[in-house]
């Protein structure tokens, strides 16, 4: 049975807040931003995590695999590019 998309929206927007703390403890943060067509999962990596060199295994290991193992409906996690101006 396929979720809708305000349900898996829901869903992704949860399993976000249960992975904040342990991005908190670190001195960073996540910010939800998109969930595309294809169930994507776009998020911003802020603070500390926003410019560390483990930013991408963090989203892969751990944000992407948590959200996938929840939420099976879920393709990837990607972080939006954020541009230095």
């Amino acid at each position: 049975m396929d979720m809708d998309k305000e349900t898996i929206l829901r869903k992704v927007k949860n399993v976000l807040e249960q992975v904040r703390p342990y991005l908190q403890q670190d001195g960073g943060d996540v910010n939800f931003v998109e969930l595309t067509d294809d169930n994507t999962v776009i998020v911003e990596l802020t603070g500390a995590c926003g410019n560390c060199p483990h930013s991408k295994m963090t989203l892969k290991n751990g944000i992407e695999s948590v959200m996938k193992k929840v939420i099976p409906e879920i393709k990837s996690v990607e972080q939006v590019e954020t541009l230095d101006l």
